[in-house]
This record gives C-alpha cells, structure tokens and sequence, in this order.
C-alpha cells in the first residue's frame, strides 16, 4: 500500500518538475512558475478570499451531487429491474444525456433565475442521466439466483436489498460516483462564471479579465488539491471498502 502512495506522489512531484522547468525557460508572465503560484495561494488565503470562495464551490458540488447520485440511483435501478418502464423511458434518458450542458445551465437561469437553487439543479440534470444510465447497466447485471436464494431463505425485503443486491451494485455506483463527481466539478465553474457572484468559477473569469495567470492558476491549484483529497480521502477507501467482499 505504501508503495502506491509513493508512486502516486512521485509522479504528482514529476508534474511539478517539468511545469517548473518550462516556466523558466519560457520565462514568461504567461507561465509562473509552482512557486510563484504558491505565492499567490498563501497570498489569497491569508486574505480570506480563496477560503471563502473555494467553501462556496464545495458546498454547490456537495448538494448537486448528492442530489444527482440519489434520483439518478433511483431511477436506475427501476429501469434496470422493469424493462417496460425501460422502454418507456429511455428515449427521455437519450435525449437527457445528449442536451449540452451549456444549454441545461441557460435554461434553468432563464426559468428559475439568477440564484443559487438554479445553479445546483442546473449541475444536477446533466449528471442524473449519466448515473442512470451507469446504474441500469448494474440493475441489469445483478445475477437473479442470488435473489432467488435469498427469496428461497426468505430473507426480509431490506436485508436482501442490503445484502443481495446493493452489493452487486456497488461497483456501478462508485465508477457513476466517481465519473459524476469529475463532471460535476467541471460544471459547477461553468456555472458559476455564467450566473453567480461567488465561487471558484466567478473567481476565474474575475482574473480572466484582468489576465491575472497567476492567481487563475492559484484558484486552480487549489481546486485541483481539494479534488485529489477527495479521491485520495474519500472515494478510494469507501472503493476498498464496499469491495472488499469481492476479494
């Protein structure tokens, strides 16, 4: 286990190496250098601005993406298990995931305006789809002897959700977890530029227009370090953990 860290953190130590050695060869203000960057990291923390704004973020991601992975869980497992309501439904759900996400973030400002419930509902309708989809796939695939013994020995309806067919979901749900969570990062700055006063993404385009790099690369290192704790702290050992009846 100890040796996967040490290669996970060598080669995050390597993509430093070669960002600082194109930075001073490039010798440019279009590219500062990691140093640098820190430099305008601690600069904007101690200020109390990336704190705040960063918290804003994490706080739309964290609501979207609960919201998202339980409709979507919801819905996937139906439509996996019943295949008329499948047929039914699964145009809406190719229409769902094939709508850009631009256009879903336009609509519900439009709808709903300019606050932070659009915001959140607007990231959340282009992840559900990718979660049922992802979860159907799981319902499908739930092998239908094991419900059978588990029927067989009569086991109560939540003891065999539990113990029968959640688990065999589980490697769905956290592949869905995972892609969704990266997408919804992603949307939510998108979101955030187009529509809100606060935020990572406002933040961006702030420093966009003043074609401020280095604090754009800041907010973004600093992102990208709240999202490799998640994984590292969060995502990784709940993976082992729900899995760990496989091996």
């Amino acid at each position: 286990m100890k040796w996967r860290w040490l290669i996970r953190t060598a080669s995050l130590a390597g993509l430093v190496l070669i960002w600082q050695l194109v930075a001073l060869i490039a010798a440019s203000d279009l590219l500062p250098t990691p140093l640098a960057v820190l430099a305008s990291v601690a600069t904007h923390t101690a200020s109390g601005e990336l704190p705040f704004h960063l918290s804003v973020t994490l706080a739309r991601v964290a609501v979207a993406f609960f919201l998202a992975m339980a409709i979507g869980t919801a819905i996937g497992i139906i439509m996996g298990r019943y295949k008329q309501l499948d047929l039914v439904f699964d145009g809406a759900l190719v229409l769902g995931l094939n709508i850009p996400a631009l256009v879903t973030i336009i609509l519900c400002y439009l709808w709903f305006g300019l606050t932070d419930v659009a915001a959140v509902l607007a990231v959340a309708l282009n992840k559900i789809p990718i979660v049922v989809v992802m979860v159907r796939e799981g319902a499908r695939a739930v092998d239908p002897k094991l419900l059978a013994v588990a029927q067989a020995y009569r086991l109560p309806r939540l003891t065999a959700l539990r113990r029968v067919f959640l688990p065999q979901l589980y490697p769905y749900l956290m592949a869905s977890a995972r892609n969704g969570l990266a997408l919804i990062w992603k949307i939510v700055l998108v979101v955030e530029l187009l529509g809100r006063s606060n935020g990572v993404g406002f933040q961006l385009h702030l420093y966009y227009q003043f074609f401020d790099i280095t604090s754009i690369l800041a907010y973004t290192l600093a992102f990208a370090g709240i999202v490799l704790l998640v994984e590292a702290f969060i995502m990784r050992p709940m993976d082992n953990r729900l899995n760990r009846w496989r091996s």
